[in-house]
Formats: structure tokens, sequence, C-alpha cells
């Protein structure tokens, strides 16, 4: 597939599986998995027909892992970034000691005063790696880099859950426990 195809299927799952499922007449079910035969007949009664081979190709090939089939490859979902109600049915985990956020300079004043917030989505989204939280940020502008203290965190009692791309999600994250990487 073409990489134009490619991330315009990606950008309509995205859209559908995790902000908008009723504009397609899905429901999204525990866990926010949705059968792949609906959400494929679905697709193409809304004009964007797509094949399971390019669906498999969108779900497989995707540098972030934005969807997931599950063991068997009957049921299908937006990994995270919600903004739905759905329970993704994640288990609390332990995060490593330092995590990161990617942003840009004009959202720092904002950040500095409040932290990260989850604005409409369900779960701040953080980074394990350097270079993760710096293509996230360059995503709009220059990126600035910020730290967040993960340990001291869950030390204090917040949950952190991770995703099954690799992604870690908590609900907020206080001005306190975050600085920026020079």
């Amino acid at each position: 597939m073409k990489d134009a195809q490619f991330v315009r299927i990606s950008k309509y799952l995205s859209k559908h599986l995790r902000h908008q499922p009723e504009r397609l007449g899905l429901e999204l079910g525990p866990g926010g998995w949705v059968p792949v035969d609906e959400l494929l007949a679905a697709c193409a009664r809304n004009n964007f027909p797509i094949s399971r081979a390019e669906l498999d190709e969108v779900v497989g090939d995707n540098d972030k892992q934005r969807f997931a089939f599950d063991p068997t490859g009957t049921l299908i979902r937006a990994q995270q970034g919600h903004s739905v109600e759905v329970d993704l049915q994640l288990e609390a985990a332990t995060p490593p000691a330092v995590l990161y956020h990617g942003t840009i300079e004009r959202n720092l004043p904002a950040i500095q005063a409040d932290g990260l917030l989850k604005m409409q989505r369900h779960h701040v989204h953080l980074s394990a790696d350097l270079e993760t939280a710096t293509k996230v940020g360059a995503r709009r502008g220059r990126p600035v880099i910020l730290v967040v203290d993960a340990a001291a965190m869950e030390q204090a009692g917040f949950t952190f859950y991770r995703s099954g791309n690799g992604v870690w999600l908590v609900d907020h994250v206080p001005p306190q426990y975050l600085r920026q990487l020079a």
C-alpha cells in the first residue's frame, strides 16, 4: 500500500476507534474492542472501504502501534488516546523511575501552572524514552521535552498504566513532578 493511503486509513481508524465510533454505527465493547467484520462493513457503508489486507498492514506496520487485534484476530481496538468513554481494562503497572513527555514551547506556561492534564483524553500520555517523546513533541513544532519523576509520583499514590504499545498513562502529572530537559 502507498504511504498516503496507509496514513489515510490510520487517521480514519483513529477518528472512529478513538473519538467517534457512533459515526460509523459502532459501539466500543469492553476493553474498547470492536468486531473486525463490523468495522470493515461500517467503513464500506460509509464510502471508505478498507480491505482486510489493508487493515492488517495498518495494524501491523503502524510505527506507534496505535491499534491492536485480540489474540483471535476477530476484534480490533485503538490502544489508547480515546476521547469517548471506554474502559480499556488496563491493569496498574509500576513505571520506570523517569518518564518523558514531548510538547511545544507555547504549552509550557500552562503546564508549569497546572501540570500535564489529560484534556479531552482519558489519560496523560508519557514515553519511556527520549526518542519517542521528541517525535511526539515535534509533531507541532520544535519539541520541548519534560522529564516526569514517575517514581516520586508512584510513591505519592498516583496510579500508572501501560498500554499494549508501551505508552505510559496517568490521570494527571502535577507541576512539582516535572522538569524541563535542558
